[in-house]
């Protein structure tokens, strides 16, 4: 994040008096470089076990243990509420509307033990007139729980934040990166109001120097309302690259989080709460706390552009894999092993004298084959699940097709097509042999993709 100058300098009644919770994750570690880089004094809690840094000490907290998280919280006064629960399995994911309730009343409780003056929280931007999402519930009920107590909470309401590494923009930003035609459902109408996360870690800040925030619930959004799908043609533009979007209005939000995991890194059992929130307008209905902390807020294009940046100059860095066969390793080889397939299919028109050949079945069949096999190439180069997951499909066919058309190597009589010459008998051999390397290497390849990305990086 860039260095920022806040209004005025902040006082501390002590040391480490300021808790950042979340402090490693999209906005808490943007938030405490900034206060630190103002010369406070940092507590961040984190699941992790870190080192402290300069004006920064680090505590290691199971927020689900009372007793661990009232003795981190000892001589705090502010703490900034930035947790969520919505990474992990699907099974997981089905309970984090759960595990977020249990959070917040273990931190109040927590927060009221040990004297805890003030909680600033981040949540989302919501109609309270419609029915909610779980996810978007959640965010409000959290804010809910921590008003029950006798704390005053400032909660800022945010519409979707644009910034390196936040889950619903590397969402939509790597969708764009992938598919020349993007298959939609209706969300992509939502009117929203996007944010840059350095305007919203701003304004999280900056809250600490106004004590007319204490108490109160504040909508930000940048200076733009557009729909998602602008949003994405906007990203499209600045790729300078033509965009299609195909909407489907029966694609439902289950449907759209498994398309975002085979295509994204962005596993369906986050995606589902993300896109789940996306299908409600989200736009700032009032603008007040603009008056109380004035700033020239980023547009949706300079938003964008800071955020590529930041992944060009700064890539997350991912933690080494010890495995037997690496992951580049079976990328050349399914690469190969599907032209293979392509150069081997091909024979049935120039080495094949059978007349079923050209049957229109025959070659109805082959031309979806022959799609089927060049969707997944440009899929797979593109480094989606989805590539591999639809060269899997079509490798387990071809296997079993050239398996059956061999059948009269075993049993004397044929099942698909008139007996093969030996030529294409030999043929059908060493296109199982190239079937069965992609089967295995797009097995592979579909379980290993998501540890190789990050949000938004490329392989």
């Amino acid at each position: 994040m860039e260095r920022t100058q806040l209004s005025k300098p902040i006082s501390q009644s002590s040391p480490f008096s300021i808790m950042v919770t979340g402090a490693t994750g999209f906005i808490g570690s943007r938030l405490v470089s900034l206060l630190s880089s103002n010369g406070c004094t940092i507590t961040g809690l984190s699941r992790q076990k870190l080192n402290n840094t300069e004006n920064v000490k680090y505590v290691q907290v199971d927020v689900f243990d009372n007793d661990e998280l009232t003795r981190s919280m000892q001589g705090v006064d502010v703490a900034y509420y930035l947790l969520h629960s919505m990474e992990g399995s699907k099974s997981e994911w089905q309970e984090f509307a759960n595990r977020e309730k249990i959070q917040a009343e273990n931190f109040l409780k927590s927060a009221t033990k040990v004297g805890v003056t003030r909680i600033i929280y981040l949540g989302g931007l919501v109609n309270d007139s419609l029915e909610l999402s779980p996810h978007m519930r959640s965010r409000r009920d959290v804010g809910d729980i921590l008003r029950s107590g006798s704390i005053p909470v400032t909660e800022l309401r945010a519409s979707l934040i644009i910034g390196a590494q936040g889950g619903s923009y590397a969402m939509l930003r790597y969708l764009v990166e992938r598919l020349p035609v993007m298959v939609c459902p209706s969300w992509v109408k939502s009117l929203a109001q996007p944010i840059a996360v350095d305007d919203v870690v701003f304004y999280l800040a900056e809250c600490l120097c106004k004590p007319e925030t204490m108490g109160q619930i504040f909508e930000i959004g940048g200076p733009d309302k557009i729909t998602y799908e602008e949003l994405m043609r906007i990203y499209s533009a600045y790729l300078n690259r033509n965009l299609f979007v195909l909407q489907i209005p029966f694609l439902t939000t289950r449907l759209s989080s498994y398309w975002v995991d085979l295509i994204t890194p962005v596993k369906a059992s986050l995606a589902r709460p993300l896109i789940d929130s996306l299908v409600h307008d989200t736009v700032v209905s009032d603008d007040k706390i603009t008056k109380i902390i004035p700033i020239r807020l980023k547009s949706v294009r300079e938003s964008i552009d800071i955020a590529t940046a930041e992944m060009n100059s700064s890539p997350p860095v991912s933690k080494p894999k010890e495995e037997k066969t690496g992951f580049k390793i079976n990328q050349k080889l399914i690469q190969i092993s599907l032209f293979a397939m392509t150069l081997i299919g091909t024979s049935y028109y120039w080495l094949d004298d059978r007349p079923d050949v050209y049957h229109v079945l025959w070659l109805v069949g082959s031309f979806v084959w022959y799609v089927a096999i060049f969707s997944s190439i440009f899929l797979i180069r593109k480094n989606t699940r989805l590539g591999y997951f639809v060269a899997g499909i079509l490798s387990w066919v071809t296997l079993a097709v050239w398996l059956v058309d061999n059948f009269h190597v075993v049993f004397e009589t044929s099942l698909i097509a008139g007996q093969p010459s030996a030529l294409m008998t030999v043929r059908n051999f060493v296109g199982i042999a190239f079937a069965s390397i992609t089967v295995v290497a797009s097995h592979n390849l579909f379980h290993k993709v998501i540890d190789y990305q990050y949000k938004g990086k490329s392989i």
